[in-house]
């Protein structure tokens, strides 16, 4: 078991957290009758509040079209309780859930949004929220449009006098490199870019921010992190779950709409990005968008598609992915992806990088994994690796989830008269340095748009980047049909072509 000393001073804590507190605001999500407003956005808001993050002067107001006026805050409550870990006779939960409102308006309705402008007026008076707003659009892409245009027409998006006004757009932000310029230009004709915070809820957990933490706040790693020393970097998004009933919108998404383009490049970049001048969103940024546009172009050839049949999963029968709910029977549609990349610049050129996301493979995991080179004179010998050659490499794991930490595998001498090396590991959990925690990942995206600080968000330039980047393949997939779907067994991890794609360059998954 890992074992941390950990000290932290209660002065700094609280010195930081002075600092980190916003302007008296009011939080408005569109879409608030849907899952995530329940599950995850109240939730969160309530852990700002518990560890007093969130200001005094400060309401909630949830907007959709079902009229769930009577029930709304009874319902929150209920999501903070199950979601958020939070004990019924919190002396915080009160006060926090009177401040919950709702309002019921069509997001095309003009008369609706001028109502809601007088509404969140009265609101101000009410609790001293200052004009201060930050709405939040968690609706389907096809209301982003509509929802701005009224915002702006109605006079909602911009501020007036010293308050502010900030929006939060969730994924996916476009399906393709046209379409995403397309709102990108809509967006802009209302907000200015400084308004607008394209969320990705991958950036919000603390073990992807803690990858800049470990290389750049550690003299020990940043040197060897490079070509001369690194052969391969893998990451895996999988998870052990289907669609969960979202058929529709996966048929359009896919596994690489849904995590390649967006989640995985996130956290490409991460790892991949130079040293940055500062921690300021607009140096962060350079950085990440030279990492996306050094990538190669996506060669089809190392590219793999694939789609899970039926099968077992934890003991459990699941049914195939052209069996699911609202699935077309003849679907071309992947649940799963991966490929090789090659980042051409000085730090990494030669270094390939292999990712790969999907649907019903043997169990949720999310890590970056580096493997180091090997020596170059192997004096011991005898020894395997889990793909069968010589000499086990070194191998640091960073996992995002769910066993949140960080590992290092070396070789050790086997205790005895001869000279046997056997792989150790090293391992830092989260849970047992730091205690486990009940945050989401949302608390601190919400604070930081409250505050204004946007460097865990995405930028226009990086979003169409990215999708520069993907959107020659999609055409290529679109245009080359799969016969062989299903071509993985559900619980598996995955088609056999994608071990063949690191085998042709002599490597193995690290879960292979």
């Amino acid at each position: 078991m890992a074992t941390a000393e950990v000290t932290v001073s209660p002065a700094t804590v609280n010195e930081q957290r002075n600092e980190r507190k916003p302007d008296p605001c009011i939080v408005v999500i569109f879409g608030a009758s849907g899952d995530l407003t329940k599950r995850k956005l109240l939730p969160a808001l309530f852990h700002l509040e518990q560890e007093g993050l969130l200001p005094e002067e400060f309401a909630v107001v949830g907007v959709a079209r079902r009229d769930l006026s009577a029930t709304f805050a009874k319902d929150m409550r209920d999501g903070i309780l199950k979601g958020g870990g939070v004990d019924d006779d919190d002396p915080k939960l009160k006060e926090f859930v009177d401040r919950v409102h709702y309002f019921t308006t069509n997001f095309d309705d003009d008369q609706g949004f001028q109502n809601l402008n007088a509404t969140l007026s009265d609101l101000d008076t009410r609790y001293g929220t200052k004009g201060n707003r930050l709405f939040y659009l968690a609706v389907a892409p096809e209301y982003f449009s509509d929802i701005i245009h009224r915002l702006g027409k109605h006079k909602m998006a911009k501020p007036e006098s010293d308050a502010w006004v900030r929006v939060i757009i969730e994924k996916p932000f476009g399906h393709d490199l046209q379409s995403a310029r397309e709102l990108n230009d809509e967006v802009n004709q209302v907000l200015d870019e400084d308004q607008i915070f394209r969320i990705d809820h991958y950036l919000g957990k603390e073990t992807v921010q803690n990858i800049l933490v470990f290389r750049f706040g550690n003299g020990i790693f940043e040197p060897v992190w490079n070509r001369t020393y690194i052969d391969n970097v893998q990451i895996t998004a999988a998870e052990s779950i289907g669609i969960e009933g979202r058929g529709p919108f996966y048929e359009k998404a896919g596994a690489s709409r849904d995590i390649l383009q967006n989640h995985m490049m996130e956290v490409l970049s991460y790892v991949a990005m130079e040293p940055p001048d500062s921690f300021e969103a607009s140096t962060i940024r350079v950085e990440k968008l030279k990492v996306w546009r050094a990538i190669e172009q996506l060669k089809l050839e190392d590219t793999v598609r694939g789609q899970y049949g039926p099968g077992t999963v934890d003991g459990q029968q699941a049914i195939g992915y052209r069996e699911e709910d609202r699935v077309d029977p003849n679907s071309q549609t992947e649940t799963f992806a991966a490929l090789k990349l090659e980042i051409e610049n000085w730090r990494w050129a030669g270094v390939p990088f292999y990712i790969r996301a999907g649907k019903r493979l043997a169990k949720r995991e999310t890590e970056v994994t580096i493997t180091f080179k090997q020596p170059p004179l192997h004096i011991f010998k005898g020894t395997t690796n889990d793909c069968g050659t010589q000499v086990t490499p070194n191998i640091l794991t960073m996992r995002i989830q769910p066993d949140e930490g960080i590992s290092l595998r070396f070789g050790a001498k086997v205790p005895g008269p001869t000279t046997n090396i056997a792989p150790v590991t090293m391992n830092f959990k989260y849970a047992d340095a730091f205690g486990k925690s009940t945050a989401n990942g949302y608390e601190r995206l919400l604070l930081d748009a409250m505050l204004g600080d946007a460097t865990l968000f995405a930028h226009r330039d990086g979003v169409e980047a990215t999708w520069a980047l993907f959107t020659p393949l999609l055409e290529k997939w679109a245009e080359t049909p799969v016969s062989d779907f299903p071509n993985y067994d559900a619980g598996s991890w995955g088609p056999e072509a994608s071990n063949e794609l690191l085998a042709r360059d002599g490597r193995c998954w690290k879960s292979c």
